[in-house]
């Protein structure tokens, strides 16, 4: 899922911080800056389920601009976007970026890049072997995928996922680590109930992973935890233990799932993931719903490197 600031449509190089500039002297009345917040949650409906907050409005480094901000609530607590508007309201620009040194040369760029799938590749090896994995455990080559049981893209994307652990056995395993968006209601109560499973049964989690990512419309937040539990019949879970750590928010065990969920969903932030699905290849970043030729240019390229 792209972050509604993406849609940004100037990136500012250069922004100044002087009170006055060219003799320009922005309202900054309280009336101005609601009236600015209601036609930006106007404009970006998706916004307004945000808590969006306007921030101060000063004069830019550009003439007929003023620069302001707002804060509105997303996965990794409050963030800041920054705008320009014109001094009479008729356009405002979302930033999308700020400055960017573009002096490394090609050779600096590819080692840069280099050294940060290593590192990218280290943080989520440590992490790998409390996630569930499925294909050759062996495998050279590991897919970490960031994923969400409610994401039509996720679900979309599981088949794809399907066709390369097929069409490399030997050199590709997965492991599956929770990225539940919280716009999806059902998605967090439905890993915490994968990762309260698949204590007791590590095939139970793949059971669900396939259950929910084939039936998602008949999922919803009243029922996820009963699709479950009907999901679970013939594994090896004790229900009643599964119930208490699923179900039973004040038990040691829930709390124990409940972390693991939200730790997995910060190493993602932690790595860059914004939304679901998202793919680390060794390291190297694969973002979205992608076809099979994405993955097998990237497994034919890491196989290549580590022959």
């Amino acid at each position: 899922m792209k972050k509604f600031f993406a849609l940004a449509a100037l990136t500012a190089l250069m922004l100044g911080c002087n009170p006055r500039v060219n003799g320009q002297t922005p309202d900054v009345t309280e009336a101005r800056k609601a009236k600015i917040l209601a036609n930006l949650t106007h404009q970006l409906p998706q916004l307004a389920r945000l808590d969006p907050q306007m921030g101060d409005l000063v004069p830019s480094a550009l003439p007929g601009l003023d620069r302001g901000s707002f804060t509105y609530l997303a996965q990794r607590g409050r963030q800041s976007q920054e705008f320009l508007v014109t001094t009479d309201d008729k356009q405002l620009y979302l930033i999308a970026a700020g400055p960017l040194d573009v002096s490394l040369s090609v050779e600096e760029i590819a080692s840069a890049e280099a050294s940060e799938r290593e590192k990218k590749q280290a943080r989520l090896m440590a992490a790998v072997k409390d996630f569930p994995v499925r294909g050759n455990p062996d495998a050279p080559i590991t897919i970490v995928e960031f994923s969400d049981f409610q994401c039509p893209y996720c679900a979309r994307a599981s088949g794809t996922v399907e066709q390369v652990l097929a069409k490399y056995p030997e050199d590709v395993k997965l492991a599956y680590a929770h990225f539940p968006l919280n716009f999806h209601p059902w998605a967090r109560p439905a890993a915490i109930g994968a990762v309260c499973a698949a204590k007791q049964d590590a095939s139970a989690f793949w059971k669900l992973h396939d259950y929910f990512f084939k039936n998602q419309n008949q999922v919803n937040e009243g029922n996820v935890l009963e699709q479950t539990r009907a999901a679970l019949a013939g594994t090896q879970v004790d229900l009643d233990t599964w119930a208490t750590c699923a179900e039973d928010a004040s038990s040691p065990e829930y709390v124990a799932a409940a972390q693991k969920v939200d730790a997995e969903a910060s190493l993602g932030v932690e790595l860059g993931v914004t939304g679901t699905p998202a793919f680390f290849i060794n390291g190297e970043f694969l973002n979205g719903a992608q076809p099979l030729q994405a993955f097998e240019q990237i497994i034919e390229r890491v196989k290549q490197q580590n022959p």
